[in-house]
């Protein structure tokens, strides 16, 4: 399978890409601390040296422990909405400094870079060149993980081992790849519960004993007592997108929970002119939203599953890897590393089934949300109805998804009026 015209015409873009990706990536996450890194710096400082775990949820008392470390902005700091097992990731690197820290995680994230590259080209049988090229086409998304200090890298890395384990016969292996990181960030639970329903029971509780053991871990090292908090009052706060130190209504988190606040809720500091303002709308909308495009997957991913469960894995996964981002109540541009499987797969499937032109598509919305001039919508954000030009990402998502739905259902439509007329003939 060739994704490009010609070995040439990849190597010059993965030669373009990589110097983008050097300067605008690599280069700053080796240079300087930003925000983000600090926040789970802080958190595993405060493990490593016994400090009082269960405030870790108090946002205060949090930031007071950044000016202590002196790591990062404590003003923008919280350990809010992060799972507790969060705060053991960095543990390891907890003696070093913030910006050695840092650059140790950096590398880990290149090296898993590399493995997810390798990998990916092993399952779809792709050359390096073409995975290496789809890997960077993410953008900003890969840019950002660097820079910020994310560990999305990692966590999109176990999903594509877990995927590839899955394909060579390790169920066990796989689920434990899904289950891994799943207590830190949540996006692999979607693919165990896909397994689930799919009655591959030795992905689930491979999974499911990769996470209990990661639960385990945390609640002997950090107690129960900040577990119970965040399952109390952060997770609910997180799931509808109530963020303490975020703008509630800022586009850089695009979703249909902000553009809908954006559209129908007045705030005279942070949204002056909505488009209406009728705050019942919010809910309505938000509610009718999420739960079409929830039925329609799951409708969708039914009829895949009748056309042959053996070939409905791969679209299956894409498509709920693009409906996860879809739904989620806030997405920045580094959660969107986790698309390298999802999306590989999709093309990996429309290129399989000759549809060329879906391909294609999927390809360059993916790559035009990996390197979409966002400087140039974010000028609509908080102007009335205008405001919807302000969240490219969002719509760029959803394009995927009904162009992935159309494809489905009219390629189920084709197929069944095929075994009609040679039913009719027989």
């Amino acid at each position: 399978m060739q994704l490009f015209i010609n070995r040439p015409v990849a190597i010059l873009l993965l030669a373009a890409l990589l110097s983008v990706f050097a300067i605008r990536g690599i280069w700053p996450a080796l240079s300087v601390v930003d925000s983000d890194f600090p926040n789970y710096f802080t958190a595993a400082k405060i493990v490593a040296d016994g400090g009082n775990t269960d405030r870790m949820y108090d946002t205060a008392w949090f930031q007071e422990q950044m000016r202590r470390y002196r790591i990062g902005t404590a003003k923008a700091g919280e350990f809010v909405p992060f799972p507790p097992p969060t705060a053991l990731l960095l543990v390891p690197l907890a003696r070093l400094t913030p910006l050695n820290a840092l650059r140790m995680l950096t590398c880990a994230s290149l090296l898993f870079l590399v493995v997810s590259i390798a990998t990916m080209a092993r399952i779809l049988s792709w050359t390096l060149t073409e995975s290496a090229v789809f890997v960077l086409l993410s953008g900003v998304a890969l840019i950002n993980t660097l820079r910020l200090g994310q560990p999305y890298v990692l966590v999109s890395a176990s999903c594509i081992l877990g995927y590839y384990a899955y394909t060579r016969g390790r169920p066990w292996l796989a689920g434990a790849c899904f289950g891994i990181f799943a207590p830190i960030k949540y996006f692999p639970v979607i693919l165990l519960i896909y397994f689930a329903i799919r009655r591959e029971w030795k992905v689930l509780l491979g999974g499911s004993a990769a996470m209990l053991a990661v639960g385990m871990l945390s609640v002997a090292v950090l107690g129960w007592r900040v577990h119970e908090e965040f399952l109390s009052s952060v997770l609910g706060n997180h799931l509808v997108a109530k963020l303490n130190l975020q703008d509630p209504f800022t586009a850089s988190y695009q979703s249909f929970d902000s553009l809908y606040r954006r559209l129908f809720i007045f705030d005279a500091s942070s949204n002056a002119r909505p488009w209406i303002i009728l705050p019942g709308l919010e809910a309505i909308f938000l509610l009718a939203t999420k739960t079409s495009i929830f039925l329609i997957a799951i409708a969708t991913l039914v009829k895949l599953g009748r056309g042959g469960t053996a070939h409905a894995t791969a679209p299956s996964i894409g498509i709920l890897g693009i409906l996860t981002l879809l739904l989620a109540p806030a997405t920045a541009t580094y959660h969107f590393v986790l698309l390298w499987l999802p999306i590989a797969l999709l093309t990996q499937y429309f290129i399989s089934a000759r549809a060329y032109r879906y391909a294609y598509f999927i390809i360059g919305a993916y790559s035009l949300i990996g390197f979409f001039p966002y400087r140039l919508t974010r000028p609509f954000e908080g102007d009335g109805g205008l405001t919807v030009l302000a969240y490219p990402r969002l719509f760029l998502l959803l394009a995927m998804f009904a162009a992935c739905v159309y494809f489905v259902w009219r390629r189920s439509q084709a197929t069944s009026a095929l075994r009609g007329a040679q039913y009719d003939f027989g």
